[in-house]
């Protein structure tokens, strides 16, 4: 099972960090020891001062599949949900300035939050509506008519380079309002006014 992750998918995301928007989806990847289900929850990692959250839809794969066309993209995901991509932003930007890979600071253990999921077909891909609430304030807020690349562009690019399998996770990109955890913080997801996951900090 992979956890393929699309960085910089909204502009708003993409300004506040200062960094270009893409032109073609920026893909990383997180190796399944990097879920966390089920609402347990974080433990802050002992090697970053500064580990971020970052909410993200997610779409989950059903169908083995490689060089997807577009019109045939929702025959390949069955289940939408919700997640969380830490971030160890202090290694991240080590890591930029190095030139270096970013999985040091994006794909450590535990540093990808899921929570249930839905039947795609209750959504329009187009215009789901997500958001972050953390100790009781929102702090993210995003609707996927943002996205620079909506879902059928993603999985149609993925799959020109990787092999998509049953189970497989993408993560679509975060909105703007990224900001850091401390320990003793709540995390709540939320699709519409359905709370997806918890997740405290400890």
């Amino acid at each position: 099972m992979k956890i393929i992750c699309i960085g910089r998918n909204y502009k708003d995301h993409a300004l506040e960090l200062n960094n270009p928007v893409p032109s073609t989806p920026i893909i990383f990847m997180k190796p399944s020891t990097a879920l966390l289900i089920n609402n347990k929850p974080f433990y802050y990692p002992e090697f970053s001062n500064d580990i971020h959250y970052e909410v993200e839809v997610v779409l989950r794969i059903c169908k083995n599949g490689r060089h997807i066309q577009t019109n045939f993209v929702q025959e390949y995901y069955n289940k939408i949900g919700l997640g969380i991509d830490f971030t160890a932003r202090d290694i991240q930007r080590l890591c930029k300035d190095k030139g270096h890979p970013w999985e040091i600071a994006k794909a450590f253990d535990h540093s990808a939050v899921v929570g249930k999921f839905y039947s795609a077909d209750q959504f329009d891909p187009h215009n789901i509506n997500f958001s972050l609430i953390k100790n009781g304030d929102l702090v993210q807020q995003g609707n996927t008519r943002d996205l620079i690349f909506d879902f059928a562009y993603l999985i149609q690019y993925i799959s020109s380079r990787f092999t998509l399998h049953i189970g497989d996770l993408i993560f679509t990109g975060t909105p703007a309002g990224v900001g850091p955890v401390k320990i003793g913080d709540q995390l709540d997801g939320f699709i519409d006014k359905n709370k997806v996951f918890s997740c405290t900090i400890k």
